[in-house]
C-alpha cells in the first residue's frame, strides 16, 4: 500500500513537471514573436506627418520648403537624417536662426531629432525640408512625393500639397506686417538680399 502510494505520488509529480515544461515552452513560444516584432520595428513605423505642404514656386525660382507637423508615435527617439523629393535634385534639412534682425538659414547638423511620443514642427521661419535645384514648376493644387530617411536606414514617404503662400515676406529692417519675423531678407543660404528664402529671389 505504501509502495503503491509512493509510486502514484512519483508519477503525479513527474506528470506535473511534464505539464510545467510544456507550459513553459508555450510561453516562450508566445514571447518569441513579440521579441522578434520589436526587433524588426523601424523608426519609419513610428513616423506620422500632419498637413504636409510645400510653397508653390516656379522652377526658375530655384528653391522652396516642405512644412508640416511630424509625430513620433513610437517608444523610441527617431532621427530624420536625409530626404528626397520628386522635382528637386537637392534636398536638405534646414533651420532658420535669428541673430538680432538677421536671419540665417543653414543645414541642420545631425538631422531632425524627435523624442518618443513627441512632435516636431516644420514651418516657415523655422525647421523645414529645403527643396533646391528644382526640375519642374511646383504649381498650386498639385502634390509632390517626399521621402525621409531615418538614422536606422528605414524610410517613409508622404504626399505634400503644393499651396500658394504669401506670408513670410516682411522686411527684417523694421517690417511690421502681420507675418513679421518671416523669411524676408534671406537670399540663398546666408541671408542678405531679398526674397523669403523659399524661391523668391
Amino acid at each position: 500500500m505504501y509502495q503503491r502510494t509512493t509510486r502514484s505520488a512519483t508519477a503525479a509529480a513527474l506528470f506535473a513537471l511534464a505539464l510545467s515544461a510544456c507550459g513553459g515552452g508555450a510561453a516562450e513560444q508566445e514571447e518569441a514573436p513579440a521579441e522578434e516584432a520589436a526587433a524588426e520595428a523601424t523608426a519609419a513605423d513610428g513616423f506620422e506627418i500632419t498637413d504636409p505642404w510645400i510653397k508653390a514656386v516656379s522652377q526658375e525660382e530655384g528653391m522652396t520648403g516642405v512644412f508640416g507637423e511630424i509625430s513620433n508615435t513610437s517608444g523610441s527617439e527617431m532621427t530624420i537624417v536625409a530626404a528626397e523629393a520628386d522635382g528637386a535634385d537637392t534636398v536638405e534639412l534646414h533651420e532658420v536662426s535669428m541673430e538680432g534682425t538677421d536671419a540665417t538659414m543653414s543645414e541642420v547638423e545631425g538631422g531632425f531629432v524627435i523624442p518618443a511620443g513627441e512632435t516636431y514642427t516644420l514651418e516657415p521661419g523655422g525647421y523645414h525640408i529645403m527643396l533646391m535645384q528644382l526640375t519642374q514648376d511646383l504649381e498650386a493644387g498639385n502634390e509632390l512625393t517626399v521621402t525621409v530617411e531615418f538614422a536606422d536606414g528605414s524610410t517613409a514617404s508622404f504626399d505634400a500639397a503644393i499651396r500658394p503662400y504669401t506670408g513670410a515676406n516682411e522686411d527684417y529692417d523694421g517690417g511690421e506686417g502681420e507675418d513679421a519675423g518671416g523669411m524676408e531678407g534671406m537670399e540663398g543660404e546666408d541671408g542678405g538680399g531679398s526674397g523669403d528664402g523659399y524661391g523668391d529671389e
